[in-house]
């Protein structure tokens, strides 16, 4: 789900996928991967995606808890 999450924010921000590649050192694949749920977000990938958005490391877990009503 936290995938979801990465692709909304990406979608609602007007970022493309090819940024988190250059920012991250993710291949597209990887990145796409993680978006369309065929992979899981390791805690090294998902570090490096949230540095290279700015975000804080607990800003999706937030948006997943606020979609779930936890």
């Amino acid at each position: 789900m936290i995938g979801t999450i990465i692709k909304d924010y990406l979608n609602n921000n007007g970022i493309k996928q090819a940024f988190l590649v250059e920012r991250t050192g993710l291949t597209a694949s990887q990145i796409s991967d993680i978006c369309n749920h065929d992979r899981k977000v390791d805690c090294v990938e998902y570090y490096k995606i949230c540095n290279a958005l700015n975000v804080s490391l607990d800003y999706f877990f937030q948006q997943m808890n606020e979609r779930s009503g936890t």
